[in-house]
């Protein structure tokens, strides 16, 4: 009879190369850095859901540094030049943990004011200058990011209590499910929209409207395809957590554990694949990575 049983021999730790994991943060570095740069450079992409895409750019930013920051330091210690558990190491390890998580609760954060962003701009087109303003979206980027760090070291400083853990796995669900929601009932409401569009007739006005409503939608649309990247990339690591704080030494869920490099590998790609997506969605940055790559 076939033994069900199983301990954590049957299923040895997965080891990523620390060199994969420094290759990665440094092109994702690079190209989050571009996109932060291309929204300053290009005045067409002085907008609100443009800031808070740079602003998304700018949380993945931090956790790219973070991680090609600590992925060198990893390599001094193991040649000896670091200790692994040392007063200095371990509060600079408390700093990397905590930017990682600022960038991940900025990156909730930046996906609801876009969220917020689009659904303004597609159902309340012609107030939506006087609703999204530049000045109000300075003040709600600048909330985001303070709130983000305040709440990541908080996280960090408790996060031996499994009630922050619970609190920092619940914040995804609910940010996940807040999301889902507000994009289910935009989309809803904008094919009701799309029918009443299509029953007027097509006046010059009309279809400078239907112009910019489909804009919007595409907006709306790229920013989905992000949540997506994030979702796919997060959930891996969060299940992890979850694991670890209903069943730590059940020998089945240590198999799941054993995967935990491949999910900071996962963590780590979603910082690659945003500004990807921003380039094949976005003909404007396009244009403009064009004319900052090749000087022209």
């Amino acid at each position: 009879m076939m033994n069900t049983s199983m301990n954590k021999s049957d299923c040895p730790e997965l080891s990523v190369p620390v060199a994969v994991f420094f290759t990665i943060g440094v092109f994702s570095l690079m190209e989050n850095l571009l996109v932060v740069v291309a929204v300053i450079y290009n005045r067409n992409l002085h907008s609100p859901m443009y800031c808070f895409m740079c602003s998304l750019a700018g949380f993945n930013t931090v956790a790219s540094l973070t991680k090609t920051c600590e992925n060198v330091l990893l390599v001094f210690a193991d040649v000896g030049q670091l200790e692994k558990e040392g007063s200095s190491e371990t509060k600079l390890d408390d700093v990397i943990d905590s930017l990682l998580v600022m960038s991940f609760v900025g990156s909730i954060f930046s996906f609801l004011a876009i969220a917020v962003d689009r659904y303004v701009s597609i159902f309340h087109a012609l107030r939506y200058h006087n609703i999204m303003t530049m000045r109000r979206t300075g003040t709600i980027l600048g909330f985001i990011w303070t709130t983000c760090g305040a709440s990541a070291m908080f996280m960090v400083t408790f996060f031996d209590f499994k009630f922050i853990m619970i609190c920092f796995v619940c914040l995804f669900l609910i940010s996940f499910a807040v999301i889902c929601f507000l994009y289910v009932y935009m989309f809803m409401l904008a094919r009701i929209h799309a029918r009443k569009i299509a029953a007027v007739n097509s006046g010059g006005g009309e279809k400078c409207r239907l112009r910019w409503w489909g804009s919007s939608m595409r907006g709306a649309l790229t920013l989905t395809i992000l949540f997506g990247a994030l979702v796919v990339c997060w959930a891996p690591f969060f299940l992890h957590l979850i694991i670890l704080t209903v069943c730590p030494k059940d020998p089945y869920c240590e198999c799941f554990r054993s995967l935990f490099q491949l999910h900071v590998l996962l963590l780590m790609s979603h910082a690659l694949i945003d500004p990807a997506i921003y380039a094949f969605r976005s003909a404007e940055l396009r244009l403009t990575f064009r004319k900052m790559l090749f000087c022209s």
